[in-house]
């Protein structure tokens, strides 16, 4: 389809109409080599953890059981 604006752009070289193509002559597939799967390790974890693998729960004087800090007034020191 030609362009209203540029009546020249089908008269460039090699914007004509295309060759039909001919089929390529197919080669065998070379034969799959075969995968060695990579061997799976275990990796230790920085901290201990119980069996679901999530870390183990410590109990930690500066938080309390909602894992939220203690406050503590300032004349106060704990021992």
């Amino acid at each position: 389809m030609r362009d209203k604006k540029d009546n020249a752009t089908f008269d460039l070289p090699g914007f004509g109409r295309a060759a039909p193509l001919e089929p390529e002559a197919k080669r065998p597939p070379a034969p799959r080599a075969r995968r060695t799967g990579a061997r799976q390790e275990q990796l230790e974890l920085l901290e201990p953890t119980d069996t679901t693998g999530l870390p183990v729960w410590v109990r930690d004087d500066k938080l309390d059981l909602t894992g939220l800090p203690v406050w503590a007034p300032d004349d106060v020191k704990p021992d």
